[in-house]
């Protein structure tokens, strides 16, 4: 059988919360679900773990997934990713562990639960708002050339944006050196 990022995704969050580790799906296949879809082959998750519970969640995975131990409790310490590799499917899990940083606390305090066609749990997503500024920031941080991450605040905008809190969107991104970006995509987007 033929497994994909769906099936991934359904695997790692029922880990997670099974483990009380709070998540919130971040990324492509994110963005899919708020935006405009588009292909992935892996997935994207924003994990809260702290060091004190990491090899609970190592002990856990290491059934599944191919994850080299050190380097998942390097980045557990440093704030930083590792990735989660199903061997037999050849799909890959990035784990970004979060840090204190406004971005990151945004990202599980305002996550939303959606319910996803094929999915047999609510899934903890990324907000709207919280995906554009993600992405402003990785696209700023990227050298401001990356298409994909401006094509997805786009297309995060132009089926949300009437849904979204704009102005807290806009405090946000004003707090982040953002506001400019933000202005930018706005105004790409025709009303």
């Amino acid at each position: 059988m033929t497994e994909g990022p769906l099936d991934l995704l359904e695997r790692v969050a029922a880990i997670l919360d099974d483990l009380g580790i709070p998540y919130a799906l971040g990324g492509s296949l994110a963005s899919s679900f708020v935006g405009e879809p588009r292909s992935t082959v892996d997935i994207d998750v924003a994990i809260d773990v702290s060091p004190a519970v990491v090899d609970g969640l190592l002990d856990r995975v290491s059934a599944e997934f191919y994850v080299p131990r050190a380097a998942a409790a390097s980045a557990v310490a440093a704030h930083s990713s590792f990735n989660l590799i199903d061997t037999v499917h050849g799909l890959k899990a990035d784990l970004f562990v979060l840090g204190d940083g406004l971005l990151d606390r945004r990202q599980i305090e305002r996550r939303v639960f959606m319910t996803v066609p094929g999915i047999d749990r609510a899934i903890a997503v990324t907000s709207a708002e919280d995906q554009v500024l993600r992405k402003l920031d990785w696209y700023r941080n990227g050298g401001a050339v990356s298409e994909r991450q401006w094509r997805d605040v786009l297309g995060i905008l132009r089926v949300r944006g009437d849904a979204m809190d704009l102005d807290d969107l806009q405090a946000a991104a004003e707090s982040l050196d953002l506001g400019a970006l933000l202005a930018e995509a706005r105004a790409a987007v025709p009303d």
